[in-house]
Parts: structure tokens; sequence; C-alpha cells
């Protein structure tokens, strides 16, 4: 595969669709207890089930069936109202609850092997001594290694209830040690804040991957963190988010808006408007305030960004946002599975419905990035298309747009040269963090005490991981040819080690040093 024009579309998307569909989730307070209610037509569809159950020539899995009827009738709506079946809807819980039982770890299969990439800190793993580059032979007396196992076992295997007993059969590769080890599982958290960092001395810098159960605390422990540390700027970071839950996005602008400020207001079938308003609890209600959003922030995100702008609170830094202003309630359908239906739609406190067509259907609906690639909106502000007839006033008479997300105040395009930025996204996925690891295995030793500032001159001022790192991706099927971008290439691959031999902080400080957006933020005056 070569890195072209033709594949930027492509890879970049890669980590849109999955989080707008299903992360884009707006819980809608239930008017009827979150039950689907009988009605008249449902005997049709028990009655067909029953019959082709009783009848039908050959055995068939009628659960599919009715997993199809379903999808089926929810294309018809909108792109958000989605089935998700009760064997995903365990994963899709545990991401939005902010956390699971287990043991703790980052893993990857490596040669057949489950190896440890990295102890979730505070986790069961960590406690125990367990190190990045342990190979977990055996969960009890049930074998891991050279089987080619699906995740969902491993996972199995690692998970369980709280404060059950596991106990692992763990190879160290140094010292070439094997041993045992008796772990209690525990609470393992799955942030949604992913670090809270001071860019400058003044700046304060938080990133948010998802709005969850747990992110308004996690947000509000970073944001007092970076208080006393004296930020008295603050970057708030919602690119690629594709939202989640409304209730902690609204704590999160109420933390900057004062007193009684419009947030967010909703409407139902029924006409039923709900405003949602600030109180008088924020904790930085008067620094200078910006958030960077990109084509895929979405859902709270954009509620988030909405009330900042339409409140003249903050500056948004960025590029249009993905245009979801509908909102869901989720609905148990008695067997694990669930729906996630529109029910309202969201305003911003101007005015604005920012949510985009999907009059062509949900294909040409998620399609839309590269509707934006090719007519060069994602390099020149002058390339959005906006609606002259969707005009809404702020709260000191900016103009601002409707009918299709947010549109920053402060555009910032797609870094580098056509092509550099699929180069930078491709580095982002799982395999540059497989090959880290796997560089560190052979060498662990060798970058033990180091700093991270040695530890990017020693990636840096060779070509030797680069040239790896071209060889392992060919032995994976892709054909790169990335001469032109090598300086990209080592900057991820540098911060990629940093961040398995330190932590998700200098993984952010070394990324945030060429970050156009951040570079945008910071030298606002």
């Amino acid at each position: 595969m070569k890195i072209k024009k033709l594949y930027l579309p492509i890879l970049l998307a890669i980590a849109m669709a999955f989080g707008i569909i299903v992360g884009g989730f707006l819980n809608y307070p239930s008017q009827g207890g979150g039950t689907l209610v009988a009605s008249s037509n449902k005997n049709k569809l028990n009655k067909l089930v029953e019959l082709i159950e009783r009848e039908y020539v050959d055995d068939v899995n009628t659960d599919s069936i009715v997993d199809l009827t379903v999808n089926s009738i929810l294309e018809k709506l909108d792109p958000h109202s989605v089935y998700i079946s009760k064997e995903n809807m365990e994963a899709v819980e545990q991401n939005m609850a902010g956390k699971f039982v287990g043991i703790g770890i980052s893993f990857y299969m490596y040669k057949d092997s489950l190896a440890i990439i990295k102890t979730i800190p505070g986790g069961p793993s960590e406690k125990a001594g367990l190190r990045a580059g342990d190979r977990i032979l055996f969960a009890n007396n049930y074998k891991l290694f050279n089987r080619k196992l699906p995740t969902d076992t491993l996972f199995s295997r690692l998970k369980g209830t709280d404060g059950s007993k596991v106990q692992l059969t763990i190879f160290r590769p140094e010292g070439h040690k094997t041993f045992k080890i008796n772990l209690t599982r525990g609470q393992v958290p799955v942030k949604s804040v992913d670090v809270g960092l001071m860019a400058d001395k003044n700046t304060g810098y938080i990133k948010i991957n998802r709005f969850a159960e747990t992110t308004y605390d996690e947000f509000h422990k970073a944001l007092a963190s970076l208080k006393k540390q004296g930020a008295t700027r603050l970057v708030v970071d919602l690119r690629d988010n594709g939202g989640g839950f409304m209730e902690p996005a609204i704590q999160i602008a109420d933390e900057f808006l004062s007193d009684g400020q419009l947030i967010v207001k909703t409407k139902n079938k029924r006409k039923q408007v709900d405003e949602t308003r600030a109180t008088e609890e924020g904790i930085f209600e008067k620094g200078r305030l910006f958030i960077l959003i990109n084509e895929n922030s979405a859902s709270a995100s954009e509620i988030l960004a909405g009330a900042i702008q339409d409140n003249d609170r903050g500056t948004i830094v960025g590029r249009r946002s993905f245009g979801k202003g509908l909102v869901q309630r989720e609905m148990k359908l008695g067997d694990n599975s669930a729906v996630r239906l529109t029910v309202a739609r969201y305003y911003t406190p101007s005015g604005r419905s920012i949510q985009r067509s999907y009059a062509g259907g949900g294909e040409a609906y998620f399609n839309d990035f590269q509707k934006r690639y090719e007519n060069g909106e994602l390099y020149a502000a002058d390339s959005i298309k906006i609606a002259d007839t969707l005009k809404y006033k702020t709260v000191k008479g900016r103009t601002v747009y409707g009918g299709g997300g947010i549109i920053p105040d402060k555009f910032v395009a797609l870094e580098g040269k056509h092509g550099d930025e699929a180069v930078a996204e491709m580095m982002k996925l799982a395999i540059t963090g497989h090959f880290v690891f796997e560089q560190l295995d052979k060498e662990r030793a060798g970058f033990a005490g180091l700093t991270p500032d040695e530890v990017v001159s020693k990636v840096d001022d060779s070509e030797k991981y680069f040239n790896a790192f071209i060889k392992y991706m060919k032995g994976n099927g892709f054909e790169l040819s990335l001469i032109k971008q090598k300086d990209i290439v080592k900057h991820y691959i540098a911060a990629e080690f940093v961040r398995q031999l330190y932590s998700d902080k200098e993984y952010y400080e070394l990324l945030l040093k060429q970050d156009s957006m951040m570079k945008a933020a910071v030298e606002s005056k």
C-alpha cells in the first residue's frame, strides 16, 4: 500500500466511525422507564419468529433473524439510532462506565504469547509487581500461549468479579524466570481524560477522549491540579472525541460559565423544551479558554464547544466539527441487548441545531469526511460551506451558523503537505505500539535509566528505528514509501517509546511540541 492522496480519507476516517456511531450517545432523561412499549404490530414479528422456529425445514438461529430485523428498522430512521447486540453490550457498557473488573494490563499477542505492554497504574498487576515485557503463560490452569486464542477468550480468562482470585504463571525474559503469582481482580479505570498537564508556566492542557460516567470527576481533578500549578489559561482538547453522555459535557461547561448562562436546550417529539443553565459552582470562570475540535469531534463534544462559543466564553480552535445534534436514549430489549433511539434534538444557546442532513442515507452521512477533504475544507477556511440562511448571534452579537457542525473561531488546517497527515494518523494506530514493544523487548536494558529527552535523542539520532519500522510494516503487508515523511515517523516512534517507558503525560508533552492547533491556542493573545 502506497501512501497517496487516495488513502487519506480512509486512514483519517478509521477512528471516526465507531467513536461517533457508538460513542456519540447522549443520554436523554427517560419519560417512560426505558423499556419498549407493546404495540399491536409486535405480534406479527413474534408469530413469524415462532413459525420459523416450529416449522422451517432447517435449523435457524432466530436470534440472528431478530437482530437483522431490528437493524433494518433502525436504518430507516436516522444514522444514530442503533442496535447493540448482547455480544457487544458488555464492552460498550464498560467503556461508558469508565471502569471494568480485571487484572489491569494492556497486552499484545506477540509470537502467540500474551505479553504485557504496560501495567495500569494502581491496578492489581502493578501492585503485584508485574512488569512490561512479562508473558502470562497460564491463568489458573488454563494455557494462554501457542493456542491462537481469540481476544474475547483471553479477556474472559483475565476478567472476573470484583475480589475474585486468579493464579498467573509468568515468564520474565529478563533472567529467563518462570514463577507463579496470585492476583485479586479489582476495579480497573478506563480513562476518558487522557492527561492533564502544564504546556507552559501559564497554560494548562486537558485531553478528553470521550464523555463517560467518570469524565467529569476526572476532568475536575485535572483542572483543580492545573489551577494549583498556576494555570491562568486552559486548552481543552476535544479532537477525535465522538461524544458519549450529555451530563458530563454539561458539568464541564458549568466549570467555565457564569451562574444562569444557558448551556444547552433539547426539544422532543412532543415539543417539550428543556433548558440547562450554569450554576455558580464553576472553578474556571475567568481564565482564557480554548477548545480544540476537528472533523471527528461530535455529539457531547459539540454541546460543550457550542456552549462556550455562543456565550463568548472562549475561543474554538481547529476545523469544523462532525455535526451531530440528535439525542439518544438507551432502552434495554430484555436479553442484554439494547436500542439507542433518537428521542430529541439539542440546540446550542443561540438556538442553533448543528445536525447535518442525513437525507442521503447512513453511508453518505458517515462519508461526509471525504467530501470535506475533496472540496479543500480541511486545508482552507474559505472552503467551508456555510448555511447563510441559518445565522445566529452569540451573547456579544457575533454571527455563528447552524446546519452542520461547529465552525471554529480560529481555523487550523491539517498539518503539512497532502499525505503527511495520513502518515501521522497511521502512526497513531496500534501497529506502531506493537512495533515499539517488540523493539523494547529486544533491548529494554538499553533504555533503562534514560530520561524522556534521552529516549527521544536515541530514536531521532539514528536511522535504526526508522529502517526497522519500514521493514516491520512491510512484514505486516504494508508497502510504504515514507522517506519524505521520515521526520514525522521518527517523531511518533519516539513518542511511543516514551509512552511505553513512562506515561501518557510524557507522551503528550512530546506530541504537543509539534501540534499546530496547540501552537495556535498558546500563541493567541
